[in-house]
This record gives structure tokens, C-alpha cells and sequence, in this order.
């Protein structure tokens, strides 16, 4: 009896000894790290690789691209998001009538869009009140150093040039070859010129000089090429009747007065300027290169361009548009990288210009090749050339009247109801009576 209850002990004991036998190998394989191959087999949730962000889009404005070159624009953003394909354009278009009002009213709202277009005398009032983002962390090395500078202030790139037009004078070869007169070159002054003028007047009756609208958007160039200027360095003075500046105004109305080289009134006959040098009676006329496709199509004679003369220095016109960033956009990269690209690429250089638009301001001259190469005229560089002697006007809070009121005054002039000393005399005190400079 008893050895019986010592074997039923001893084959508990053995039994329990099995159970935690059983135990303690089932905990070996738990505390084991896996095999290295078997992690890499079989990845984790974390070790997923992370999905492709959002494109995404700004919204662009412009004006410039209404009335004809949409297109132009699509195609442009077309290949900008081939090769962006992270960032997006959603262009709004407006036409230029509307375009600044509903610019003006947007911005003061809060509601402009990332980034849009402004004309250079528009840039200047949105750069000085702080409603411009500065553009940085992209290479515009590219543009011109001088539509480039347009539109820094203070040492701050607020806006990319992204076209540009500007004034040479262009001549009828011809007229100049019938009065013997040699073509317009390098060296030429505003005396050379009156002499060319005065030598083709002398053709006939009915062919003039040269024909140079005298308003206030040719006189705030004339005046610097004669070494003056409308307002002081600071500007906070009009300096509209300086002797440079009388001497500027006396050049542009004698040549209507007293050498008539340029028509008057009566002799225009209604004409307009562009329709008197297509039919081949005026000798020069400083005007844009927009106006190449016009004479190529009516003009029978040969004609060429040159950087205008001056006095004691050149000066041209520059009308350039300018693409900006707004300083609220929650994209600021993407928006300075899709200007850059759309101011300076040559991609979007060669659309533009396949499309006859409005010219990049690219300091890369090869890479316009193909519209150096098209004739006429011959002398294309002239177009690029006259950017080293860029003249902008003086840009103030109260623009639009400074210019309206030199206007008439130069008119009155140009009429022989008042001299030229009392036109500047009169825009001078008209000026400081209705426009405060600050």
C-alpha cells in the first residue's frame, strides 16, 4: 500500500515536471528575435514607402494675354507642368480696361491671386506700399540686367520682367538716299538728326523729316536726352521747367514751328503717323517695335531702325510687364519658380516668339535668334541695343495728372498759342498746386 502511494507520487511529480518542461519551450521561440531576411520579406506598416504628394496650384492673372494670345499662354503652361509636374496654373485672363480696377480691389480684399501681371508704371505704386512679395531662391542670371533692375527697389527683386517693347527710330532708307544723307548711326546726336530731317524736307512739299508725337510720354524721354528731368533725385520737387528740359520742349516744338520738318495740324490731314510713313512721305518716326509687322505689310520701300540720338545722352522708351508674387500666397516657392520660368526660360522664350508676342527680356541674344534673323529690318540689335540706355518715367502717386497736365501744356505749344518757356512754366505751377509729392 504504501509502495503504491510512493509510485503515484513519484508519476505526479514526473508529470508536473513535463508540464513546465512543456512551458518553458513554448516561451524560447517568442523571445528570439526574427531572422533579418524575414523582417526584409515581410515589410511593416511603417516601412510602406510614403505616397506622392499633391500637386500643387497657384492661381496666375494677367492681362496681357487677352484679345489674341490665350493660346499662347496654354501653351506656355503646358509645358511649364511637363516639367513641373508638382505645380499646377489655374490662369485667370482679363482684359487690360478691367484688369487694374479689379486687381486694385482684390488686393485691398484680400483676394488676389498668388501671383499676376502688373505694366511697369503700375509696379511701382504696388512695390511702395508693401503689397509685393520678394522674389528669391530662383536664377533669373538669365534676363537682361536692365529690364532686370526695372523692377528692383532697394536692392529687391519684386518683380520679373516678363516682355518687353520699347521705341527706336525707324527710317525710310529710301527718302534718306534721295536727299543724300547717310543712314542714322552709333554716334549720331539730335543735331544729325535735325539735319537728315531738314535735308529730306527739302524733297517736297508734302514729305517731311520725321514726326515725333510732343506729349508727355516722348517729352520725359527727350528731356533726359538732353540731361534733364521732371523731378529732382529725391522726388520730392518738379524741376518740369529746367533750362535742359526748355531746351528739350523748344527742339521738339520748332521742328513743327519753325523748320517744319515735322507737319503740322493742317498738313497731317487727318493722318496718322503710321499711315504717312507707309505711304512714304516722312523720312523718321521714333515709335515701337510693335509696329514692325505693320510697315513690313505696308510699306513698298526700304526702311531699317536705330537707337534714337541724343543730345548729351541716349535715352529710349522702355514698356515692360512684370510678373509678381503676392506676399499672402501659401506657395511662395512655387510661385517664384513658375515666374522665373515663365521670364526667363528659354522654353517659354521660344513659344513666345513662335507666336510673334510681345519679346522676352533675355540677355542670352542667341537664343533669340529667330526673330533677330527676320527682315525687315536689317538692324534688329537696335531693338536690344537701346536697352543700355533705358529711361523710365518718373513714377508718382498722382502719374496720370503730372502727365495729363504736361500733355496739354506741350500741346498748347505745338499750336503756337503759347512758347515753350510758358508751357513749362504753366505745367510747373499747375504741378506743385495739385499734386503733393510728400
Amino acid at each position: 500500500m504504501k509502495i503504491r502511494k510512493l509510485f503515484s507520487l513519484i508519476a505526479f511529480v514526473l508529470a508536473l515536471a513535463l508540464v513546465f518542461s512543456a512551458c518553458g519551450g513554448a516561451q524560447t521561440p517568442a523571445q528570439t528575435d526574427p531572422p533579418q531576411t524575414q523582417a526584409q520579406d515581410t515589410p511593416t506598416e511603417t516601412e510602406a514607402p510614403p505616397a506622392e504628394a499633391e500637386p500643387v496650384t497657384i492661381t496666375y492673372c494677367n492681362f496681357n494675354s487677352s484679345g489674341g494670345n490665350e493660346e499662347t499662354l496654354a501653351k506656355m503652361v503646358a509645358a511649364f507642368e511637363a516639367e513641373y509636374p508638382n505645380i499646377k496654373i489655374e490662369v485667370e485672363t482679363i482684359g487690360y480696361d478691367d484688369y487694374f480696377t479689379q486687381m486694385q480691389t482684390r488686393v485691398a480684399g484680400g483676394t488676389a491671386p498668388d501671383c499676376y501681371e502688373l505694366n511697369i508704371e503700375n509696379f511701382a505704386a504696388y512695390a511702395n506700399k508693401g503689397l509685393l512679395a520678394e522674389i528669391t531662391g530662383v536664377d533669373v542670371s538669365g534676363l537682361n540686367d536692365t529690364a532686370l533692375n526695372a523692377f528692383n527697389v532697394d536692392g529687391k527683386q519684386y518683380g520679373l520682367p516678363e516682355s518687353f517693347s520699347n521705341v527706336v527710330l525707324i527710317y525710310n532708307k529710301d527718302l534718306f538716299d534721295q536727299a543724300g544723307v547717310d543712314y542714322p548711326t552709333d554716334d549720331w546726336t539730335q543735331a544729325d538728326l535735325q539735319n537728315a530731317a531738314e535735308k529730306i524736307r527739302a524733297l517736297g512739299d508734302d514729305i517731311y523729316g520725321i514726326w515725333q508725337p510732343i506729349t508727355y510720354n516722348e517729352f520725359f524721354k527727350v528731356v533726359a536726352q538732353y540731361g534733364g528731368a521732371l523731378l529732382n533725385e529725391d522726388k520730392t520737387a518738379f524741376t518740369i521747367n529746367s533750362p535742359e528740359n526748355l531746351e528739350a520742349a523748344q527742339t521738339l516744338i520748332d521742328r513743327v514751328l519753325v523748320s517744319n520738318v515735322q507737319p503740322n495740324a493742317v498738313q497731317q490731314g487727318g493722318m496718322g503717323d503710321w499711315d504717312m510713313f507707309m505711304s512714304g512721305r516722312l523720312g523718321m518716326i521714333p515709335t515701337g517695335i510693335w509696329a514692325f509687322q505693320t510697315f513690313t505689310d505696308g510699306c513698298d520701300f526700304a526702311w531699317d531702325i536705330a537707337v534714337e540720338p541724343g543730345s548729351t545722352q541716349k535715352a529710349t522708351h522702355f514698356f515692360s510687364n512684370c510678373v509678381v508674387m503676392n506676399p499672402e500666397t501659401e506657395h511662395p516657392q512655387e510661385v517664384a519658380t513658375w515666374l522665373a520660368w515663365l521670364a526667363s526660360s528659354t522654353a517659354s522664350a521660344d513659344i513666345r516668339l513662335e507666336a510673334g508676342w510681345d519679346l522676352p527680356a533675355l540677355k542670352d541674344l542667341d537664343a533669340l535668334s529667330s526673330y533677330l534673323e527676320i527682315t525687315p529690318p536689317d538692324n534688329r540689335e537696335a531693338v536690344f541695343e537701346s536697352l543700355n540706355y533705358l529711361v523710365l518715367p518718373p513714377v508718382i502717386e498722382d502719374y496720370a495728372l503730372m502727365s495729363d497736365i504736361i500733355t496739354q501744356k506741350l500741346a498748347a505749344a505745338a499750336d503756337g498759342t503759347i512758347t515753350a518757356q510758358e508751357a513749362l512754366d504753366q505745367a510747373q505751377a499747375e504741378c506743385e498746386a495739385q499734386i503733393d509729392l510728400g
